[in-house]
């Protein structure tokens, strides 16, 4: 069963590069940018395999957050389209 999961990183070296990690992220097929440092994705995955995949594309200065997405939420202004997050999560 796929869940939702909520990435949040800061690239912090010099030089970021953000092409990779974002090709990391969309390789998960169900994705949506929330903002400019936070990401949704399904996976089936636990978030330490999210994280350990991820951590693949970023440096080891670099930080990242991944957890399990509660069912329920509530936005204003984000990236991604609403229909995503109405698709994926009960909006509030």
């Amino acid at each position: 069963m796929r869940k939702c999961y909520i990435i949040m990183y800061d690239l912090r070296a010099p030089g970021r590069n953000y092409n990779e990690l974002y090709e990391a992220i969309r390789a998960y097929g169900t994705w949506a940018k929330i903002t400019e440092s936070s990401w949704a994705i399904l996976s089936e995955h636990s978030a330490s395999l999210v994280r350990d995949n991820l951590l693949q594309h970023i440096d080891a200065n670099d930080r990242i957050f991944v957890i399990k997405s509660g069912q329920y939420a509530a936005w204003r202004n984000v990236i991604g389209t609403s229909d995503w997050f109405q698709k994926h999560l009960n909006k509030v």
